[in-house]
């Protein structure tokens, strides 16, 4: 790499929103994240997102493909390994075999193994304030890597997430800094992730018919009663959240550990569709 390029490359990253973006992209690997999901993680304005994007992009640090409806981002490897070669290449006066493991990560002949893309999960609700903003906290912390979890609304609620359920997912000990009610139109445009599962966790979505997310997304219902028309007592409202918890937590476990590459797209929904019956939140009171 010539010393103008690695400056450029330096400038480009020297900046903090470029660097939570470069890191959030190689948290991913090399399926890579939509416009979308990067506005959501960093809490950034799109406007302002693009043009970090460019930045990186204009450099060779990322690239972005098309996948589908969606333009997918994601880290550029080599050249990033050519960037800290770079650093590197005059370390211990040209001889890197005596800078130990630095040597070792930047050896371009070592292979990594190849990380499957993970599998994006949409979960529904009408209000996007309780059930879904759950699900979406659960399966984000029972298999990191490997699913990454959404959650929407047809008609969300502008409030935001149910107080007691934000309360109770910190205390059980979940990152809830991005948990936000939105609706389902955010999963829909040129933006948006591809997606892989869209559960539904109430009855009828008011009624509502749900978008098109594409032939390939496997979609199902798991009925669970709705917090908002929890009665009762403050511990009474307490348990009942504690129930329901507990339920999508039995379901979620269950469903990270099926055989997604053993099983054709027909064979996945009948399992998932099983899990509406598996485990049984208590009815509100």
């Amino acid at each position: 790499m010539e010393l103008q390029d690695a400056a450029q490359a330096f400038t480009a990253l020297g900046q903090v929103t470029r660097l939570e973006l470069m890191r959030a992209l190689l948290a991913a690997g090399p399926s890579g994240l939509a416009p979308g999901e990067l506005v959501e993680r960093l809490g950034v304005p799109g406007s302002t997102l693009s043009f970090h994007l460019r930045a990186l992009d204009q450099v060779g640090l990322i690239a972005a493909t098309r996948r589908g409806r969606s333009l997918i981002y994601a880290p550029q490897i080599a050249r990033l390994r050519d960037l800290m070669g770079f650093l590197a290449d005059a370390c211990c006066d040209g001889d890197p075999t005596r800078c130990g493991d630095l040597a070792r990560l930047l050896d371009p002949t070592r292979e990594f193994p190849a990380m499957p893309a993970p599998f994006h999960v949409l979960f529904l609700c009408t209000r996007n304030s309780a059930r879904s903003i759950m699900a979406e906290a659960i399966l984000a912390k029972l298999a990191p890597g490997r699913f990454i979890s959404h959650s929407a609304g047809s008609d969300p609620a502008p409030e935001g997430p149910m107080p007691a359920v934000i309360g109770q997912l910190k205390a059980l000990g979940h990152d809830v800094s991005g948990l936000r009610s939105k609706s389902w139109d955010v999963f829909t445009g040129p933006d948006a992730p591809r997606l892989d599962f869209v559960i539904a966790l109430c009855d009828t979505l008011d009624s509502q018919v749900c978008p098109d997310f594409g032939d390939t997304t496997v979609t199902a219902a798991w009925p669970l009663p709705d917090p908002a028309k929890f009665g009762g007592s403050v511990a009474e409202h307490a348990t009942m959240l504690n129930e329901l918890y507990a339920s999508l937590y039995r379901r979620l476990a269950i469903f990270a550990s099926l055989p997604f590459q053993a099983l054709d797209r027909m064979a996945l929904k009948a399992r998932i569709d099983e899990l509406a019956h598996a485990t049984q939140a208590a009815p509100a009171r």
